[in-house]
């Protein structure tokens, strides 16, 4: 890019521009990385310089940038239809990808409601819960829990429903009450060993259960991140959980609703993350990698029991008065159809599980460093904590900003190293290779050196 024209950007970006979970502060004096291209894992700026996406910019991206075949059924689309409303009328695109959908999510779901993006994907099984046990004589079940450190959107319903207080503590005033219960995490549990982990899960399990024995009466659900609590700082948990929080969801009639706008899609391995613990969820909320990262839509699936609860007489008023103005975009829906034919034809899901062991494999490298702990992997997604004090896990000053000086430095090494605070991730592109997660980690390492981690 002419660098005129790059500095004329810069300058209306500082100007005009408010980014997302951004102190604008900090780009007082610097700017942020202004990218031209994005192809494959990578991203070009307007210098040219390369940096490997691996965030898969915020956990969306599947099959890497610009892939012809996603490009293509945009075109295609494109030329049939951009967009039609979704009440009253329905298209191809739509119907096909509701069957899909419930083809390869867990048993059970048979019905796809469309949104936009995770937060709404969330507020939709909110709301569908709540309504469902309204219509089903059980008018006391208004409430929700959630788990500490969960995070499921920003939104003020996803809000009233997540656990990571730096994001959420100021909106409570606006927020509806709901029940926090204790998280499964592994790494503030003392032992570390294997009967550590199932006492870990124990405990959080006991807690959930406390709370239903005296309250189910009231609860219309528990929301859930399965396996990987994302945002909240990347707790990687045992399936052992999902499974026993299924069992006491059936057993005290609360639905069990599964928030996998991150964790679906392959990214933990497995088609779902709720397949690690063999599991099927009431609700199940899905988008970012629905449309392989590339635009936006979501999509809520319920099982047929909960359908039917709306499934009546117009008078009868059991309409769920829920709806988006771009609820099953064709165009957003042909590239969600044309993501899941390249996961089948190009089999993806092969490549993953190679890909995947071998991240863990080079995972194990970072253990030389003195300030790193609590290095854990699942599928594409690894992560480490930077720690002033690895024996007993003191973090970091905050004014020392650990992690974001690491991603300033992985700039210099060209990779997009977005931290959550002092934890270094990877949420990797399913088209990563491994030769790619050998250069991902080499570089990642020198970045630690030379910031004497």
């Amino acid at each position: 890019m002419d660098q005129s024209r790059k500095a004329e950007l810069l300058q209306k970006d500082r100007k005009y521009v408010w980014h997302p979970f951004t102190q604008m502060k900090d780009y007082a004096n610097q700017d942020h990385v202004l990218i031209e291209k994005a192809e494959g894992i990578f991203l070009y700026d307007a210098d040219g310089n390369r940096y490997y996406d691996t965030v898969s910019s915020w956990w969306v991206n599947t099959h890497g940038h610009a892939h012809p075949r996603i490009k293509q059924a945009i075109i295609e689309q494109l030329e049939q239809m951009d967009h039609v409303m979704f009440s009253g009328l329905t298209h191809a695109q739509g119907i096909e990808l509701a069957e899909k959908l419930v083809q390869i999510t867990p048993e059970g779901l048979t019905k796809v409601f469309y949104s936009d993006n995770g937060s709404t994907a969330v507020e939709v099984a909110l709301k569908m819960s709540f309504q469902y046990w309204q219509q089903v004589g059980k008018t006391q079940k208004t409430r929700f829990a959630y788990l500490d450190n969960g995070y499921h959107g920003d939104t003020l319903g996803a809000v009233s429903v997540g656990g990571v207080d730096l994001y959420h503590s100021l909106y409570k005033p606006l927020l509806f009450s709901a029940y926090r219960v204790a998280a499964p995490q592994l790494f503030q549990w003392p032992d570390a060993s294997a009967a550590g982990e199932d006492a870990c899960v124990a405990a959080a399990l006991a807690d959930v259960k406390q709370l239903f024995e005296t309250s189910a009466h009231e609860l219309a659900g528990i929301i859930v991140e399965p396996m990987i609590q994302a945002a909240g700082g990347m707790n990687i948990y045992p399936a052992a959980y999902l499974k026993g929080l299924r069992e006491l969801c059936t057993e005290h009639a609360v639905h069990l609703i599964a928030d996998e706008v991150a964790v679906g899609f392959g990214r933990t391995g497995r088609w779902f993350a709720c397949n690690h613990a063999d599991v099927s969820p009431d609700i199940i909320c899905l988008s970012k990698a629905l449309t392989a990262g590339v635009l936006p839509l979501a999509a809520t699936l319920c099982t047929e029991e909960i359908y039917q609860a709306f499934y009546d007489d117009y008078d009868r008023f059991k309409t769920f008065f829920h709806g988006h103005s771009f609820t099953g975009n064709p165009v957003g829906a042909a590239v969600a159809l044309a993501s899941l034919q390249i996961f089948e034809e190009e089999q993806v899901m092969r490549h993953v599980s190679d890909a995947s062991a071998h991240l863990s494999v080079q995972m194990e490298r970072f253990r030389e460093f003195e300030h790193v702990a609590n290095i854990r992997a699942l599928g594409m997604v690894a992560a480490f904590d930077l720690v002033a004090d690895r024996e007993t896990k003191q973090g970091f000053d905050e004014q020392d900003r650990a992690g974001y000086q690491i991603y300033l430095e992985g700039l210099e090494e060209g990779l997009i190293l977005r931290p959550l605070g002092d934890t270094i991730y990877f949420w990797l592109p399913l088209a990563t290779t491994t030769s790619d997660i050998d250069e991902i980690t080499r570089r990642t390492m020198r970045v630690l050196q030379r910031k004497g981690m």
